[in-house]
């Protein structure tokens, strides 16, 4: 009985990257790297500049060939093949449009060099033409494009041989705000509406909230933590995590019991308590804790749902977009963050007096 369910795990992935090793240079390494990427996946590889994000994203392009390791893409071995045998769309930080020809040229160019008929071109183009609204730019040179509108081109360019992977090397870095959110929430509907496998390199935060089914977090060559969105920002694995996806709430706590179900830790001599990991080792004593900001609640009176309640004074409120930060000093130092009319409601100013409240389940440790 156990080969059905195996076939079945094969068919849900899209990508298997098994043990892959490679060097750049000579201070620069990939180290066995190992992935799965469901088919119809939005995958995201999060990480700081620097981190070998893109050399792996090249990797499985075909562009270099690994020194160790093996690329399966829809369940065949393409770690010896060239890119053009692996079906698969890429698109560039810059996004790499040929200057010498119009919009066109740059999107029939794959379908012109793998021999496609000038029929089956001119559908695939009106397909695209319609499904990224560039009827207008066919004709213009791409150097007189916008960064959206270059970006489009690119985008119809890497789809139009149908690949069954779609390979995204920091598709918004170079574009403005505006036209950045804009572009993210039109790759949002993209990808619902083709169900597409994409892989997607960023080193941006928002980027990977808003798009990823599931991020994986590379630094210094390594892949560290795979999971969800909601698993990765507010349960990182590690310190360098919680400090690259900016957890603002560290604090350093010691544990004072640990039962199957909870854990109860000292906090700068408040007591705290909190769901106890699956996996933590309660010989542990010394820890991290962590909660984000907006899992922490600003108010008064009694919360009964909420097993942490703390008394404090209020050093700072801030703007920050459509949110205020609120600094509250509770014998240790908390950030939360609230509506604007949050703070009109509940009067938060400087030197106020508030009760927070956290529950057990908002909150993460982290080994020391």
């Amino acid at each position: 009985m156990p080969a059905p369910a195996l076939e079945h795990k094969e068919a849900m992935r899209m990508i298997h990257i098994e043990n892959l090793c490679n060097t750049w240079g000579d201070t620069f390494s990939l180290e066995d790297i190992s992935l799965d990427v469901k088919d119809g996946e939005y995958f995201v590889i999060l990480g700081p500049t620097g981190a070998g994000k893109t050399l792996l994203l090249e990797l499985i392009a075909g562009i270099h060939s690994p020194e160790r390791g093996r690329i399966m893409i829809d369940g065949e071995d393409k770690t010896s093949r060239p890119p053009e045998r692996r079906n698969i769309g890429f698109m560039y930080q810059d996004y790499s449009l040929f200057p010498h020809m119009d919009a066109k040229g740059n999107i029939e160019f794959g379908m012109r060099v793998r021999g496609i008929d000038h029929d089956e071109r001119a559908r695939r183009l009106g397909e695209l033409v319609e499904l990224f609204a560039i009827s207008p730019l066919l004709s213009r040179d791409v150097t007189t494009l916008s960064g959206g509108e270059q970006q489009k081109v690119a985008m119809a360019r890497a789809l139009a041989c149908y690949p069954k992977v779609l390979l995204l090397d920091e598709p918004f870095s170079a574009l403005d705000e505006r036209t950045k959110s804009r572009l993210i929430h039109e790759m949002k509907a993209l990808h619902h509406q083709q169900r597409l496998t994409v892989v997607h390199v960023t080193h941006s935060q928002e980027e990977a909230l808003r798009l990823a089914d599931r991020i994986a977090v590379m630094m210094d060559g390594r892949i560290v933590q795979v999971g969800t969105p909601t698993e990765i920002f507010s349960h990182p694995a590690t310190m360098d995590i919680a400090d690259f996806v900016k957890v603002e709430n560290i604090w350093a706590a010691r544990v004072k019991e640990c039962t199957h179900d909870t854990l109860t830790l000292d906090l700068y001599g408040h007591e705290v308590r909190m769901a106890r990991p699956e996996q933590f080792d309660c010989t542990e004593r010394e820890v991290r804790l962590l909660i984000r900001p907006e899992d922490i609640v600003v108010g008064s009176g009694n919360r009964t749902s909420a097993r942490n309640r703390f008394h404090g004074m209020i050093m700072k409120v801030e703007q920050r977009g459509f949110y205020h930060v609120v600094r509250i000093d509770c014998g240790f130092p908390i950030v939360t963050v609230v509506t604007k009319n949050s703070v009109e409601e509940l009067r938060l100013r400087e030197g106020a007096s508030v009760d927070i409240f956290f529950k057990t389940t908002a909150l993460h440790v982290v080994s020391v």
